[in-house]
């Protein structure tokens, strides 16, 4: 978390109120989607990286493009596939004044619904045109990219095209071989704004300590701290200060590559109990060799050079054994 949002908490110091922002910080998530295709979405994103556009013909007689796997009448497996043009007729549309990342242009476009020549249901797609050009009825082509891969993006966009002429394509050219997977990237980009606990807990290890909050209830002690107390529902008022030393409760052995690993496998994800905690948190375990880690293992913060810290849990790179005797399971098992 490095940067302030808007929103205040009050602290009371020594009788004098002062307001204090809560942090907020951009929050990038994102991961690489990989499904496999099957025969009919298969031949379709093939012929995509073609420049072709292939269709599916149903039990009522209809060309569905996209392609679906199964009758939308009938509920059974759909295989006769028909190439259409990759031209067609805006059947319907909706204008984007202000397009966003990801989207297929960086101008405003047109979302529209296209009856391919040859096809008998609409794709959706962009449409580069201007709004007062935009029109139900209106004729438009596709726009190819420079190297298609085969995915639905080998279209870039649709552009208005009066001369477009309805046709069918050459039924005697063969169609491509299924192409087996697809990998689809997923990504959301998002402001996180912390809690006042958050806040708090996060300006703390800014400092290099660690802090929870304790229920006046059920006097559970929860680090990172919450708002309010899960099991009671009350507020939780007192702020504890804790030490960097803890046990690991339940672990995992990561022996799996994956992309944007920091870490050569093996190495561990563990749960550790501050001593003081009633939860523990998720962190890893390094400083000995994976095998060794144990439920019960004594461990300790090891944080990062001073100079890198800021107010964010990675100031604590990992947690490393302390060779101190385990902890006894009865001690730590409610944890579980």
């Amino acid at each position: 978390m490095a940067s302030c949002g808007e929103k205040q908490e009050r602290v009371s110091l020594a009788g004098v109120t002062a307001p204090l922002a809560t942090l907020a910080a951009p929050l990038d998530i994102g991961f690489d989607y990989t499904r496999s295709l099957g025969p009919v979405l298969g031949t379709f994103m093939a012929a995509l990286a073609e420049r072709r556009v292939v269709g599916v013909r149903g039990s009522d007689g209809r060309v569905h493009v996209p392609p679906p796997e199964f009758d939308p009448v009938t509920c059974d497996p759909l295989r006769e596939l028909v190439e259409v043009a990759d031209c067609g007729t805006v059947v319907s549309w909706s204008w984007c004044g202000a397009p966003v990342e990801g989207q297929p242009l960086d101008r405003p476009f047109a979302w529209a619904l296209i009856r391919l020549d040859g096809a008998d249901t609409p794709l959706l797609h962009a449409v580069d045109a201007h709004r007062d050009a935009m029109h139900t009825g209106m004729r438009v082509t596709a726009r190819w990219v420079d190297s298609p891969v085969g995915a639905i993006t080998d279209i870039a966009c649709f552009t208005p095209d009066p001369a477009a002429a309805p046709h069918r394509p050459d039924a005697g050219v063969p169609l491509p071989e299924p192409i087996d997977m697809v990998t689809c990237p997923v990504t959301v980009h998002l402001t996180h704004t912390a809690s006042h606990e958050e806040s708090r807990y996060l300006r703390a290890l800014a400092e290099g300590r660690l802090i929870g909050q304790r229920c006046p209830v059920c006097e559970q002690v929860y680090v990172p701290p919450r708002s309010s107390c899960p099991t009671d529902g009350v507020p939780t008022t007192t702020e504890v200060e804790l030490p960097d030393t803890g046990i690991v409760t339940t672990f995992c052995i990561v022996n799996v590559p994956f992309l944007g690993q920091r870490i050569p496998p093996p190495y561990v994800a563990a749960y550790i109990l501050v001593d003081g905690a009633d939860i523990p948190f998720l962190h890893l375990v390094l400083g000995c060799d994976a095998a060794e880690v144990r439920m019960g293992m004594r461990v300790r913060a090891v944080w990062r050079p001073r100079e890198e810290w800021g107010a964010t849990p990675g100031n604590i790179s990992h947690f490393a054994p302390t060779g101190a005797p385990d902890a006894p399971y009865e001690t730590f098992q409610r944890h579980l």
